[in-house]
């Protein structure tokens, strides 16, 4: 018996069970592959100390059992970090204002960070997600929910001996390094960001994992074109981000009136070949940014009022995405519509972005007035109209049955059918353009007026991610962990109830038990002495 319960123990020790209805104690197949294959030791730093109170510390238990299974697969080990250890890491801490029982309100500062350090290499990870509009339990949740994602692909990462590429194109009035620079620096932490013109050799993309079109303003040439079906033929990947009008922002300034027109990129006929089209429309939209608007008729003292930009969208996420699950609001401006056409070709489309339940479609040509800033709100009968999908599958080329453009250099082979990849499509190219105030470069999404962070950057890094994810890490983050709050009504009007159940409960069931194996012992061995 003894040996028994030995062995029984050392299985305990070993095999594990996730008896949970979420799996939230399980690690998907993919991590699990990640961490075997190190071939070196690896060791988690754990930021989040300190006096914490009962969410942050839900956060940290979670933190520290994921680092705890990861352990099980591999060679890592775990140490709890100081916060000076983070000086001079561009991290900014977490101040929490919270209430004491005196009534006086406390503030503390938490870094709720990790890092994980391999080959001697570190990657610092943000265990704290912090969405626009979301209650603290529900930020605490998905940035749980978020944690399995973050180590992998940071990993991930911490694996690569050479940086994937990508690029940015140039050449067609796109968005300059400048007006993308707080993209690129999010991007930098996972890619060697490169920019460039197409030019005329046919495979001066194929080194890229992925291809970033921000926001083209002049059309594309064949040649262009031929360069970039080609590469997506061969898997490479591409994000359009591509109006479907053409406006002047400076005459917007300026004059306070823009003409709003159709804006022919000469991509139509490729992007329907690819099973897309972004039509030459102008959305607005209820949930949207307010701008200020001087509101006075005296030019000497002019009284700016806030006043809804119903042509700047806040778009809605799809929490079905693992691009999009669990990034907030989405700032833009001059939003066109996308539409999927074919649907019998095998490729998967996912609808990312989208407008309100209460939104309005106008055709173009049209003309946007700063003065004129009060529509009839009866109109807006859309709703949900897409503005971002993802494309997953197997393309045509465009070029088919055509010669390849002139002007090219030699062309090896033409291949008319891509192999499995993916695209994303943005009928909005700001999306992705941030702005500078006094030589510092603002987050991309973030909104100067209102001082509210949107969730750009989120999406527009996830998005590349996962056109670059070979080995479906993004798909972690589609793990979903239910939120179980306690009813705070119920709680205090049966305190009393709860107390004395879970300190007499307890005893009573101990008493029983002792009672039965007493009882039981006197009656078994007590028949035995007579």
């Amino acid at each position: 018996m003894k040996g028994f319960c030995v062995i029984l123990l050392a299985l305990c020790s070993v095999l594990r069970w996730d008896l949970t209805d979420d799996r939230r104690y399980s690690l998907n197949d993919a991590t699990i592959q990640l961490v075997e294959s190190l071939d070196a030791p690896a060791e988690v730093t754990i930021y989040l100390n300190g006096d914490l109170n009962a969410g942050f510390k839900r956060l940290r238990t979670a933190t520290t059992e994921l680092a705890d299974e990861l352990s099980s697969y591999g060679d890592i080990t775990i140490r709890d970090g100081e916060a000076q250890e983070l000086a001079g890491k561009d991290l900014t801490p977490t101040i929490v204002h919270e209430r004491t029982k005196d009534g006086k309100t406390a503030q503390t500062t938490i870094w709720p960070f990790a890092a994980v350090t391999y080959k001697g290499r570190t990657t610092y990870i943000p265990l704290l997600h912090n969405a626009r509009g979301l209650s603290g339990e529900e930020n605490l949740n998905q940035s749980i929910e978020n944690l399995e994602y973050a180590f992998a692909e940071a990993i991930h990462s911490l694996k690569q001996t050479e940086p994937l590429r990508i690029a940015f194109i140039e050449g067609h009035n796109e968005l300059s390094e400048h007006e993308v620079y707080d993209l690129s620096r999010s991007l930098a932490r996972y890619f060697q960001v490169d920019r460039g013109v197409l030019g005329t050799n046919p495979n001066v993309l194929m080194p890229y994992k992925v291809v970033i079109i921000a926001d083209p303003q002049r059309a594309f040439s064949e040649r262009d074109k031929f360069i970039l079906d080609q590469y997506l033929m061969h898997g490479g990947r591409i994000l359009w981000a591509v109006n479907g009008v053409r406006f002047s922002q400076d005459a917007l300034t300026q004059a306070g009136m823009t003409p709003v027109i159709p804006l022919d990129l000469n991509l139509s006929d490729m992007l329907f070949r690819y099973g897309i089209r972004v039509n030459p429309s102008l959305l607005q939209d209820i949930q949207c940014l307010p701008v200020p608007v001087n509101v006075s008729d005296d030019p000497e003292q002019p009284n700016y009022q806030p006043v809804p930009w119903y042509y700047g969208p806040l778009l809605l996420t799809s929490q079905l995405s693992p691009i999009t699950r669990n990034v907030g609001q989405v700032s833009s401006s001059f939003v066109s519509h996308v539409d999927a056409v074919g649907g019998e070709d095998g490729i998967v489309k996912s609808i990312l972005l989208a407008t309100s339940s209460a939104s309005r479609m106008i055709g173009t040509p049209a003309e946007v007035d700063l003065a004129d800033l009060n529509p009839d709100l009866s109109t807006f009968k859309y709703s949900y109209i897409p503005v971002a999908v993802s494309m997953e599958g197997v393309f045509p080329s465009v070029f088919a049955h055509r010669l390849p453009p002139e002007g090219l250099d030699s062309i090896d082979t033409q291949v008319t059918k891509s192999i499995p990849t993916k695209q994303v499509i943005i009928a909005c190219g700001n999306i992705l353009r941030n702005d500078w105030l006094q030589g510092e470069p603002l987050p991309v999404g973030y909104d100067r007026y209102s001082g509210m962070q949107f969730g750009n950057r989120d999406f527009l890094t996830n998005a590349v991610l996962y056109l670059a994810d070979d080995e479906g890490l993004i798909s972690l983050r589609q793990k979903e962990v239910a939120l179980r709050l306690i009813n705070t009504e119920r709680a205090y009007k049966y305190k009393a109830l709860i107390q004395m159940v879970s300190v007499i409960a307890p005893m009573i069931i101990l008493t029983i038990i002792g009672c039965s194996v007493l009882l039981f012992r006197r009656r078994r061995y007590g028949l035995q002495n007579e």
